[in-house]
């Protein structure tokens, strides 16, 4: 078992403390070092039972969790329920990869999981894709229901292709992590799969706002009733009723 808190962090006004639950090294360093790097706290355990420790201590506060459900043999939803029982309500971002299909998905939603993170990430868009559950009073943009989730998408403006991270995605539209975002009302050809789903995911969309810090929105214009129904699907297992 393994309990890791870096004790040279030095607390600002918006700092975060991140519980990074994997037994993969690798994912350890992809994620945490940034994390620290932008002055957030990181704890790092390794097991099931070293997970707890820290949401068992009052003086622990803990902002997010990034989640791998192979830290433990225990099945995905009993995991989830008794990590439940210890933190009801800490916001929790699940590992893609550590998802195996859509029903675990499915079952998983009552769980009240904020989002899911596509664990080979480029360490460059760490930050940008856990803004939203780091900072989620920042991205309150719409009144429709909307699911913070990030994962690889890539959209076609003109003949150029540029590669990003989503940011959330809802019925209607999609946010995208982006440092040059594209002119309002600019329209692109989007590529991109959601977690559960094997089917990749086109639309033609347009460029409703932007915002150099953040990224920009897309209004879906176009795509087939069978991504449309995808979409809804996982807004639908992904809302709070």
């Amino acid at each position: 078992m393994r309990v890791t808190i870096d004790a040279m962090h030095k607390p600002t006004a918006g700092s975060r403390t991140v519980l990074l639950a994997t037994r993969e090294d690798s994912l350890m360093a992809r994620f945490g070092e940034p994390l620290r790097e932008a002055g957030h706290l990181t704890i790092e355990v390794d097991d099931f039972s070293a997970l707890l420790e820290p949401l068992s201590v009052r003086s622990t506060h803990v902002d997010l969790l990034l989640l791998d459900l192979r830290l433990s043999d225990i099945e995905g939803t009993e995991f989830l329920r008794l990590l439940r029982q210890h933190s009801p309500k800490l916001p929790v971002v699940i590992f893609s990869g550590s998802v195996t299909n859509a029903n675990v998905v499915r079952s998983m939603s009552a769980f009240g999981i904020a989002g899911y993170l596509n664990e080979y990430c480029d360490t460059r868009d760490v930050l940008s894709a856990l803004a939203p559950h780091l900072f989620p009073d920042s991205f309150n943009r719409r009144s429709s229901p909307r699911v913070v989730v990030a994962v690889p998408v890539s959209y076609r403006f003109d003949n150029a292709i540029t590669a990003a991270v989503t940011l959330n995605i809802s019925s209607g539209g999609l946010a995208i992590r982006t440092i040059e975002p594209l002119g309002v009302s600019a329209k692109v050809h989007t590529r991109f799969s959601l977690p559960g789903f094997s089917r990749e995911i086109q639309a033609d969309a347009r460029v409703t706002w932007t915002d150099a810090h953040v990224g920009m929105g897309l209004q879906f214009e176009q795509m087939s009733a069978l991504d449309q129904s995808t979409i809804d699907e996982y807004i639908e297992d992904h809302t709070e009723p």
